[in-house]
């Protein structure tokens, strides 16, 4: 495996895997800038997540950092989406869902006794796939979330400015603030979609294929922003283009799915999670390595 490797990174004309070559390339260089201490947002200790009967995840153990980019990886059906929908309790709105283990938020168990999941959503914004602008003024939907929660900003007017600019969005729809939202095009919806979240005030940014329905203009433009926005919020991305993983995230979890001994069942568990540049492209697990070389299967 090391072999293959090496001769893929000193020999490019010559390569052996294309598919593996363009990830690795884009891996971003990270050089070796200290930032100091790193402070866990999430701790996961063995979380399995059930659907009725169904085991859909088994044994997650992981830690997702402050101010840092996390992205999930892996195959259809490898519970990347379930896991991301734990982080913000939104599965507790799937009849039947059920966590086990323990999934700790600054030290507390996010679904203790007493825990609020209104609250923890505010707290951790969603982004979802396809952009879910409401039909109403752009302004109104950037003002709408801190209205229902009650915020009470000095000026309603600069929050929905302040959260349009933090969305790249401001200098485009600055003169239009009373249009529909609906008239916008996708990536501009989806950057919406972002302001909305950003305008209550979140600690984390979860997107769950933000980029999927995108052109690639627009998916570069969500990329930049979220390098941006990992300044000031910690985000977790699911993502199927391993590129952009690459791209954009400091640290990588991949996921697979395997078959449950007597059930026929397959459920998926967390395989290797490390720096992105470390997983990309020295993986430590010969099922990562297949999936990033696209060997998979």
């Amino acid at each position: 495996m090391t072999e293959g490797r090496t001769k893929v990174s000193q020999d490019e004309g010559q390569r052996q895997d294309q598919r593996e070559t363009r990830i690795t390339d884009v891996v971003k260089d990270r050089g070796v800038e200290d930032h100091g201490p790193t402070e866990a947002v999430f701790r996961l200790a063995d979380v399995h997540v059930h659907y009725g009967s169904f085991l859909a995840l088994r044994g997650v153990n992981l830690e997702i950092n402050k101010n840092e980019i996390t992205a999930f990886i892996g195959p259809s059906g490898c519970g990347k989406s379930t896991l991301i929908r734990c982080l913000n309790r939104m599965n507790d709105l799937i009849p039947g869902a059920k966590v086990e283990g323990k999934i700790e938020y600054h030290g507390q168990d996010l679904y203790g006794d007493g825990v609020d999941p209104v609250e923890v959503r505010r707290r951790i914004g969603m982004v979802f796939q396809k952009p879910n602008p409401f039909p109403k003024s752009i302004y109104d939907n950037v003002a709408f979330g801190p209205k229902v929660i009650g915020m009470q900003p000095g000026s309603m007017d600069e929050l929905v400015e302040r959260s349009l600019r933090a969305a790249a969005l401001w200098d485009e729809v600055k003169d239009k603030l009373k249009q529909n939202a609906l008239a916008m095009s996708g990536g501009q919806q989806q950057r919406l979609c972002i302001a909305r979240a950003i305008a209550v005030s979140p600690d984390v940014i979860l997107m769950d294929e933000p980029c999927s329905s995108l052109d690639p203009m627009s998916t570069g433009r969500i990329e930049d922003l979220m390098e941006e926005l990992k300044r000031d919020y910690t985000i977790v991305i699911v993502t199927h283009n391993m590129q952009q993983a690459a791209r954009v995230s400091d640290r990588t979890a991949f996921f697979t799915a395997e078959a449950t001994p007597g059930t026929g069942d397959r459920t998926g568990l967390l395989v290797e999670f490390d720096d992105t540049d470390t997983l990309f492209t020295q993986p430590a697990d010969r099922r990562t390595e297949a999936y990033v070389t696209g060997r998979f299967g």
